[in-house]
């Protein structure tokens, strides 16, 4: 490895350990997620991914990754917020917990025809904006955690607090998010036009996806080979949760966004659970009795944990095991 700092910006230099030609390993298939490995011909993850993820997570506040594959290897180039074009859009707040800054963007939702355990709620496909950024939990929200502010723990899964709150309701999720802007306001780490709540199903599948567009953050995955190393399911759980963390992040340095617990989103679950198709702008649907699940868990199988799989529960059913959430920090909506 080689490092360079310009002045401005930090730049990470490291050699192409795989037997693959650089018009390969730079194309939409193979890079810059994944690489194929000269010796066998198997699809693995890069080490791009792994190690931008992390050193994202570690230096959010201060600094953005990006990476870029020159033909002897790749590059990580970190860039001070001063000099980004989007460092505006950041706000000075220090967020409770872990939290992770995500950019608004575009993304498609949903998923195609052709992919592996497709359900059809899961479209018509969709373009949607994300208007504006916001902080998400890099974890899901913790036994500890949702202890600290309601002041009990509801969980069936118990023995290590830092296992995902289990067994709430969307109800309960909404409080906790409400409790925790409260609190957090009074200590003045909290402006008034900002607050705590769950994200929506859009905003979930985005921060989901980390810019892929495939069935899984780190892929396709058609044989659910690599899936173990992302998401704790029906395969490798034994019929539990898990303490938030073990396994790997996404490119935006998100945990257990596939399996685990299902997560609770804003968002009503309407009669038809249809996507409108064409596209649209933070899509927020307020109509049903049902409120949407995302993530899948502990129990699901490998399908039942990809970007785009959605379930759906009443909002005052706590399920047994099943339901947790993850937390953002966003502008008060309007």
């Amino acid at each position: 490895m080689r490092i360079y700092d310009d002045g401005e910006n930090l730049s990470f230099y490291f050699k192409q350990e795989y037997e693959v030609a650089p018009e390969v390993f730079a194309s939409s298939e193979y890079g810059p997620k994944k690489v194929r490995d000269g010796g066998n011909g198997s699809v693995i993850q890069s080490e791009a991914e792994l190690v931008l993820a992390e050193l994202n997570r570690l230096w959010a506040k201060d600094w953005e990754g990006r990476w870029s594959f020159p033909t002897t290897g790749w590059c990580l180039t970190f860039t001070p917020p001063s000099s980004r074009p989007d460092s505006n859009s950041r706000p000075a707040i220090s967020p409770q917990g872990k939290m992770v800054w995500i950019e608004g963007g575009s993304f498609t939702m949903g998923s195609p025809l052709s992919e592996v355990d497709r359900k059809s709620n899961e479209g018509p496909q969709t373009s949607v904006t994300i208007s504006g950024g916001f902080w998400m939990g890099i974890y899901e929200v913790t036994q500890a955690e949702y202890q600290a502010v309601i002041g009990s723990n509801p969980s069936v899964f118990t023995g290590d607090v830092n296992r995902p709150v289990d067994h709430v309701n969307w109800n309960a999720a909404m409080v906790y998010c409400a409790a925790l802007t409260t609190s957090e306001r009074a200590a003045g780490r909290c402006p008034a036009d900002w607050a705590y709540r769950l994200p929506t199903e859009a905003e979930w599948e985005y921060a989901c996806r980390a810019g892929t567009t495939t069935r899984f953050s780190h892929g396709d995955d058609r044989g659910d080979s690599n899936l173990g190393n992302y998401a704790w399911y029906s395969r490798n759980s034994s019929s539990t949760t898990h303490p938030v963390g073990e396994k790997a992040p996404n490119a935006w340095g998100l945990y257990d966004m596939h399996g685990n617990i299902w997560e609770w989103c804003q968002d009503s679950w309407d009669g038809s659970a249809n996507y409108p198709g064409g596209s649209t702008i933070d899509p927020l649907v307020t109509t049903g009795s049902f409120r949407v699940l995302r993530g899948g868990a502990w129990s699901s199988f490998a399908g039942g944990a990809g970007c785009a799989y959605r379930g759906y529960g009443e909002r005052g059913f706590a399920i047994s095991g099943y339901g947790g959430f993850r937390a953002v920090l966003a502008p008060v909506q309007p």
